[in-house]
């Protein structure tokens, strides 16, 4: 490729290059250590300096320098991987460039021309590299990238970095170079090269790591197999983009319930090392201030804040998006606001020696910045986007109004279920109630200090409230604060209403799941006893399920909503669902819960880190895990009294899942000695749901009806446990856990958790599969990683690939993967154990119709190894058979429907009981509402199976007849198979003799038809006697050995004898020929009949011929050598492996 002109002082230095073409302007130079000379001295040191040392590790194998005579000074101008891609560009420049320079008088002159045209064809190319520091430098890494990994074009580099890769305690010196699809590796170091491939949908775990030996390193765990990166500079950096490059490939190719087609990096293409960080900055700002998803991060300013109720400034950021101005402290005091832009009507420039700016709000608030480094820059952002963000027009209702709003075709409720059913009584005296008016008297000074609504600031004063209780009233009003989700209703104006209209009345799977539950959601609370609670119920769960149709109505998602609807009005609690479901618990609500077991995984880990009595005594902590499932996806709702449950969920609505878990390590702190006690895991569950009933709340102002305490409340004697001081301690003990952290360990282990779920697939499959063939389970479990890759790879460079809709999760294990046609004829080209050549395409096409037994278009991984097995491991006839179907011509019946029980010989016959069993593994009825699926019907399965088992003995007689076209196919198929091999000549001798003599057998047959004219062809063919093909001694052992001998080792199978001589009567409808065998192999002239006569499959046409598989059998039984070499061991390992070594090629 053309390189930005870079003066080169010394032509050869070091004697690292060697000149191949030169002339009076250019010289066409070759890197030692490439091409001829590169296993010698000088080429093994020069690949060592070209890995290790950034200064010559962009240099490729060929370039190309421009000089002038009178000048000591070259300019590199070009470069290439290959001698064919220098070649072009000195070619160009013999063609365009060598006539115009003559005309010039000085060198300097014709210098600078050569540099503008180099410069103006960069130009014109207008590379992907635009965005990145030095695209000059990334571009020679892409070509190195291309060169060293042979990779298809598509594949995308996104960064490189210097690093150590470590095997054992040997580090090799190289560059880490991080693809959209791919982490590799290369290294060279006195010949001894080490290059590395792994895909990052097979990463199991990426992690930063520190040793004795290895201060900082990072960690990545493929197929079991650690390995380990350590790097000089920039590690961190790297650390985040591959592990963002690890995520979005298993969130893109396994977690489709939370893929965006929409995502900004939803296109592999458009991936690149800006675009992460731009994306991860985003994410990272709406997750802190709870903003909604169109939110972007738009400009960072550096900054004071007057804060007026600790009269300090406080240092921090101002964060500015397309709609909001956020400020975050910086200095420890956890100071941070959100203020929307529409709320902003003036912003003024008081005092520009302090770079200072006033920005007046509404409601006479007025916010002042200091020390910002450009202020006039945001003063002109502020004043601009002002303008654009209008401000919405939804409309709060008045707490005053009626309690339900008729405004479209469904009623809304616009109050919430604790003040309709539980009303606020002012003349209550009561000391709980009196508790309750000092709290919401702390939180009015609160508001009159640092603010309400959206632009109130959040301190360490908001969070002690926080976790002393909030009050009844306000507990509504703050949930929709501290959680965003204020902002989300407050941009979509309307959203909810249109939504009720939309769906409202209509069924689906996921309103059949939702009815079902309805009265099972707080069914003690009074609100849902009656229509009113249910009603609002049913229509935020249906509005939301309409909303998220990938998530559509998931357990647990009701007792949620019950709660949201008992302190928040019907759209407030829909918006609170949605804050849920989408941001602060992302993929809990699915059908495979991979939110929560992520969390649990977390979990488990901070147990590990403060618990470690408690670790120590419990080897095995995936009890913890599966006892706290309820409590992450229920927020503690299930366990504990709402009463109580109320408390726990303010904290969730402020700190997020934090909050959960450092309960959670409360909760087993708390229990720590009955726990260290108990033997099994029944008795530590026994302990935590005793410890659950006696935990109350003995502020909450709820009557007694509403409220949930356990029987043994008024029993003095067992000790009671408030939830407020156990939420107290919790945050004492377990405050000092991050946000961030949290964060990062949830990151880490949703990829362990993602392959986890991967691998139990993978054993389901392979136990079902294993039963009927021949493979080891190694072999099996390299074949599944094939055929699992096949599909990857069909979809890791288009967003829109067809194939990435053939894996679906909600499917039963064996149709969790599929390939089409596509997919499956690569795959079968690679692993195909002989050399067919031009037949290749077609062979494939034949057996993918075979092996798709339901006629879908799709082969799962079982039809797949049915059909591989058979020419890997079965006998001579088993193989036979399977060419001959492969030749019938598709779609006829009997060579289009074959369940997967006929590929195997009946000697290794499966019970009907032992197939209920095998395919209850796949067939397992699963809920998938959000795919509106429907039910697996296994009556259906049942009957499919009894008719798999009537169908077990099929004999060779009910095989249709090849007719001729089909038949010198076959022949052809097999020259292609025998090419190549040490008994070539014999064995197209052989298939020539079997042709010629079976072409004979069919003029006999004519003949005999002629004699006898009376009788139909039928009766003639069944009643005459005809001349047969003699069978020898050999063939005659080998059929007599049949029965006795094992199944693999024996060329036909048990059930299947040698033909009689009767069987081998040609068709009588047979047309004459004069074939002739000639002694070196070569096929008769019937052989070059053109392949594409027409001809119709199951029925021979009046002149045409015809063989049946007998015939042919019989035929082929008195070749040893054909027999030799179907019967020969095949390597099945070797062929594995050339297929994991060609897979990707073959993408190309």
């Amino acid at each position: 490729m053309w390189l930005k002109p870079e003066e080169v002082l010394l032509k050869n230095a070091l004697k690292l290059w060697v000149t191949e073409k030169s002339n009076d302007y250019f010289v066409l130079q070759r890197r030692r250590g490439s091409g001829e000379d590169s296993g010698g001295l000088t080429g093994l040191l020069v690949g060592t300096l070209d890995t290790v040392f950034d200064s010559t590790a962009k240099v490729a194998p060929f370039r190309i320098l421009h000089q002038t005579p009178d000048s000591q000074v070259y300019w590199i101008i070009a470069c290439g991987a290959s001698l064919e891609e220098i070649s072009q560009h000195w070619d160009w420049l013999q063609q365009n460039i060598i006539r115009t320079l003559s005309v010039f008088d000085s060198g300097e002159d014709i210098t600078s021309f050569v540099q503008g045209k180099i410069r103006g064809l960069i130009a014109e190319e207008g590379t992907s590299a635009d965005d990145e520091e030095d695209p000059e430098r990334f571009r020679e890494a892409v070509l190195r990238f291309e060169r060293l990994f042979v990779l298809p074009q598509r594949e995308k580099l996104v960064t490189y970095f210097s690093c150590s890769y470590w095997r054992g305690r040997v580090p090799n010196q190289g560059w880490i170079y991080l693809s959209t699809n791919f982490l590799c590796f290369y290294s060279y170091m006195l010949g001894n090269e080490v290059k590395r491939v792994y895909p990052w949908d097979e990463v199991s775990r990426l992690e930063r790591t520190s040793s004795v030996m290895l201060t900082e390193s990072i960690r990545v765990r493929v197929r079991g197999e650690d390995h380990f990166f350590s790097m000089l500079l920039r590690l961190q950096q790297t650390y985040l983009i591959m592990q963002q490059l690890a995520d979005f490939a298993i969130v893109r190719f396994f977690d489709k319930e939370t893929f965006n087609a929409e995502h900004p990096l939803a296109n592999p293409l458009h991936i690149t090392q800006r675009a992460l960080e731009i994306h991860a900055r985003n994410q990272s700002f709406r997750a802190f201030f709870r903003l909604p998803h169109e939110e972007n991060l738009c400009e960072v300013y550096e900054s004071f804040l007057w804060v007026p109720f600790s009269h300090v400034n406080a240092l921090g950021k101002i964060c500015v998006s397309e709609n909001y101005l956020c400020f975050a402290s910086q200095d420890g005091s956890q100071c941070h606001l959100i203020i929307p832009l529409w709320e902003v009507f003036s912003v003024e420039l008081p005092d520009r020696s302090s770079r200072a700016l006033t920005v007046c709000l509404r409601g006479k608030r007025a916010l002042r910045f200091s020390e910002v480094r450009d202020f006039e820059r945001l003063a002109a952002t502020i004043r601009r986007k002002c303008g654009t963000a209008g401000s919405p027009q939804h409309c709060i209702s008045n707490p005053d109004e009626e309690g339900v709003m008729v405004g479209q075709s469904q009623a809304v409720s616009t109050e919430a279920l604790m003040n309709v059913f539980h009303p606020h009584d002012a003349e209550n005296l009561d000391p709980k109630m009196l508790k309750e008016r000092m709290k919401e008297q702390s939180w009015q000074i609160h508001f009159a200090e640092y603010g309400r609504g959206t632009g109130m600031f959040c301190t360490k004063k908001t969070r002690d409230l926080i976790v002393r209780g909030v009050p009844e009233t306000l507990r509504g009003e703050l949930w929709m604060l501290f959680s965003g989700a204020v902002h989300d209703m407050t941009s979509h104006p309307g959203y909810y209403g249109r939504l009720l209209e939309e769906c409202m009345g209509s069924s689906s799977l996921a309103c059949d799941e939702i009815e079902r539950d309805l009265h099972r959601s707080l069914p003690e609370h009074p609100a849902f006893q009656s229509d009113t609670g249910i009603s609002a119920l049913r229509r935020v769960l249906t509005a939301y399920a309409h909303r998220n149709p990938k998530i559509g109505y998931c357990q647990a998602m009701n007792i949620l909503t019950s709660v949201l609807l008992l302190y928040a009005k019907e759209e407030e609690a829909f918006w609170l669902l949605v804050a849920v479901c989408e941001r602060m618990l992302p993929d809990y609500f699915n059908r495979r819960i991979i939110g929560a077991l992520v969390d649990q995984a977390v979990f488990e880990e901070l147990i590990r880190e403060h618990l470690t009595q408690l670790t120590e005594h419990m080897t095995d902590l995936s009890f913890f895990s599966s006892v706290s499932l309820s409590w992450f996806l229920t927020l503690f709702i299930s366990v504990l009294p709402i009463e109580s449950a109320v408390n726990v969920v303010d904290c969730f609505f402020y700190d997020g899942i934090k909050a959960i878990l450092q309960l959670g390590l409360a909760v087993l702190d708390y229990n720590m000695d009955n726990l260290l006690c108990c033997h099994d895991d029944a008795e530590a569950v026994t302990v935590l749901n005793r410890f659950f009933d006696n935990v109350t709340n003995k502020d909450s102002p709820l009557p007694a009806t509403v409220q949930q305490a356990s029987a043994t409340t008024n029993d003095k004697s067992i000790q009671k446990i408030d939830i407020c001081d156990l939420i107290k301690e919790a945050y004492e003990k377990y405050g000092d856990i991050r946000t961030e952290e949290v964060e990062n360990m949830r990151k880490k282990n949703k990829l362990c958790v993602i392959q986890t779920l991967e691998d139990t697939t993978k054993q389901n499959v392979l136990r079902v599969v294993a039963q009927g063939v021949k493979f080891s389970a190694a072999q099996l479990d390299e074949l599944y990683l094939l055929f699992k890759r096949q599909h990857f790879v069909s979809c890791y460079w288009s967003v829109c690939s067809p194939a990435l809709q053939n894996h679906d999760p909600s499917l039963p294990y064996l149709d969790q993967y599929q390939l089409d046609q596509s997919q499956f004829s690569s795959l079968f080209n690679l692993l195909l154990p002989w050399t067919t050549h031009t037949h290749a395409c077609s062979l494939a096409r034949s057996a993918f119709h075979i092996l798709d037994e339901n006629g879908d278009g799709l082969v799962n991984f079982k039809e797949f190894i049915c059909g591989l097995d058979i020419l890997y491991n079965r006998s001579f006839t088993e193989k036979l058979k399977l060419l001959f179907k492969l030749h019938l011509q598709p779609g006829t019946q009997e060579c289009k429907i074959l369940p997967s029980s006929r590929f195997f010989p009946p000697a290794e016959d499966h019970s009907f009981s032992t197939r209920l069993s095998d395919s209850a593994e796949d067939g397992v009825i699963r809920k998938c509402p959000e795919r509106g699926r429907a039910k697996v019907d296994l009556q259906e399965y049942l009957k499919q199976w009894q008719d798999d088992l009537q169908r077990r003995d099929e004999n060779i007689k009910d095989l249709p007849r090849i007719n001729q076209v089909q038949f010198i196919r076959l022949t052809k198929t097999l020259y292609g198979v025998f090419h190549g091999d040490e008994e070539e000549e014999s064995l197209y001798r052989a298939v020539a003799r079997v042709t010629s003599l079976l072409l004979r057998m069919e003029e006999v047959g004519r003949k005999l038809q002629q004699s006898s004219p009376q009788k139909t062809p039928t009766s003639t063919a069944q009643t005459e006697t005809s001349p047969t093909l003699p069978i020898s001694p050999e063939a005659e052992t080998l059929a007599e050995g049949e029965g006795t001998q094992d199944h693999t080792e024996s060329p036909v199978s048990q059930h299947e004898t040698v033909p009689s001589r009767s069987d081998i009567t040609p068709n009588s409808t047979s047309r004459p020929s004069t074939p002739t065998s000639s002694p070196t192999g070569t096929s008769s002239p019937a052989l070059d009949t053109p392949t594409d006569i027409p001809s119709s499959p199951s029925t021979v046409r009046d002149g045409d011929w015809s063989f049946s598989f007998e015939q042919i059998l019989a035929s082929l039984l008195n070749e040893p050598p054909v027999v030799r070499f179907f019967e020969r061991a095949i390597d099945t390992n070797a062929l594995i492996a050339h297929a994991r070594k060609n897979q990707l090629k073959d993408a190309h």
